[in-house]
């Protein structure tokens, strides 16, 4: 029997689902650990039986579940077939289907024995790496998905936007909550750099204690089981100190938005103390710095960003910088803290780039850089991140580079306080709570 229960809205993710419905490729569903993508399926399920699947047709499984421990390719292959109606179409779900050994070998098969229409979700980019990509090449999507944006977190914790008079005349935004209180857009903001975008938070509420335990949970599925445990799995021993994931996976956040390399962290770690014993002769290799922080990119835990020269028109091999997939998942790595919020609201802009469809790269340009260059088919945008336009040393900092790119293309600052000029010399200057609360 299917669930009754009700999920919020994600109709970015769930419309890309529905433009390929019952179209060949298979639709897998990435992402981190607990960011929608159980719920997602859940909401395609209830689209198809809205639009007239029958609930035989449907084939849900979670291999999360207990029932499934044990299961092999085989009896995957078995269990589905024998549920299989002939004569009708079979709409197939599958949750955390990298637990299953060799699933591969079983949805090639029911491309190929049954009419289907399959769905997967995967918290480890190792479900879409080069084994698997060899026997779906070309046959699959992929849809990733990311925890709550800005305007998902209003929408998931129950604040309703709305338009009031202003003071200075004009219009501002005010955001209600359930009960009917008001608040300041920026409170609500600052709830979101507090708390993140982890849907759970949503049914735990905005408290600090239950937010920390939530995240704590998520925090250890994601090291223990997709990147220690997945490891035995591989029958690869690369990934084996505990300590030392845990030290880079700190460092790492604690340096979202910096210029970073596998040497500069085992360096950094240590410098300063942080691997026991550690001298510069046994400090870990770049090499293996550089496989704990892959894994850490396939669990989706971490993204890296490279850097473009926007003269030389390349990207460059050398240091990109890493942006960590939840604010909420760093404040309980890290503790609350108010220093270095210029990165945090990067790491902020940096995700709803991605969710616009942007592919999204760091500018150089001579020696100044660009916190971000977002392209996609039709356009491209450069993009600054301050806290803050009022200053005129900060003003110079941030339009200077800018001002050296000498195309056509959208330039803007995003700033919690753009000041009263929307645009210097065409470089415009926007409100950055308004810009993610935009289309």
């Amino acid at each position: 029997m299917l669930s009754s229960h009700v999920y919020k809205n994600r109709d970015l993710y769930l419309n890309k689902l529905i433009a390929f419905q019952d179209t060949e490729p298979v639709k897998v569903v990435t992402g981190i650990r607990r960011c929608g993508k159980s719920s997602l399926l859940k909401l395609m399920i209830q689209h198809l039986l809205n639009t007239g699947v029958s609930e035989e047709q449907i084939v849900e499984m979670n291999f999360e579940s207990h029932d499934y421990k044990d299961l092999t390719s085989d009896g995957l292959y078995n269990h589905v077939k024998a549920m299989a109606i002939p004569g009708k179409r079979m709409y197939l779900f599958f949750d955390e289907l990298q637990r299953v050994p060799r699933w591969e070998e079983a949805v090639n098969s029911f491309r190929v024995d049954l009419d289907c229409d399959i769905y997967i979700t995967g918290s480890n980019a190792y479900l879409l790496s080069s084994e698997y990509a060899t026997y779906l090449s070309g046959r699959c999507v992929e849809i990733k998905m990311l925890p709550l944006s800005f305007r998902e977190f209003l929408d998931f914790h129950g604040f309703e936007l709305r338009e009031t008079a202003s003071a200075l005349g004009g219009t501002r935004i005010i955001a209600f909550d359930a009960s009917g209180e008001r608040y300041e857009l920026r409170e609500v903001f600052d709830a979101y750099l507090r708390f993140g975008g982890m849907p759970g938070i949503a049914d735990v509420g905005l408290d600090q204690e239950r937010a920390l335990t939530l995240l704590d949970g998520i925090y250890s599925t994601v090291v223990v089981r997709d990147i220690l445990e997945r490891e035995k799995r591989r029958g690869q021993r690369q990934i084996t100190d505990p300590v030392l994931l845990r030290k880079i996976i700190l460092f790492l956040a604690g340096n979202i938005g910096s210029m970073v390399s596998a040497n500069s962290i085992g360096n950094t770690l240590v410098n300063e103390g942080l691997l026991e014993g550690g001298t510069r002769k046994n400090a870990p290799s770049a090499h293996t710095v550089q496989a704990y922080v892959g894994a850490l990119l396939e669990s989706y835990i971490f993204y890296e960003v490279k850097r473009f020269d926007i003269k030389g028109k390349e990207y460059l091999r050398t240091l990109g910088k890493y942006y960590i997939a939840d604010i909420g998942l760093r404040n309980y790595l890290l503790g609350f803290r108010d220093r270095d919020t210029r990165h945090v609201l990067e790491n902020i802009v940096y995700f709803e780039l991605l969710r616009r469809g942007y592919d999204v790269a760091i500018g150089k340009i001579d020696n100044a850089e660009i916190d971000f260059i977002a392209s996609n088919a039709e356009e491209k945008l450069y993009v600054q991140v301050t806290e803050s336009m009022s200053s005129e040393e900060v003003r110079r900092r941030e339009l200077a580079p800018l001002q050296k790119v000498r195309d056509n293309y959208e330039k803007m600052i995003l700033s919690l306080d753009p000041g009263l000029e929307t645009s210097f010399e065409g470089i415009k200057s926007k409100n950055l709570i308004d810009w993610l609360i935009s289309e």
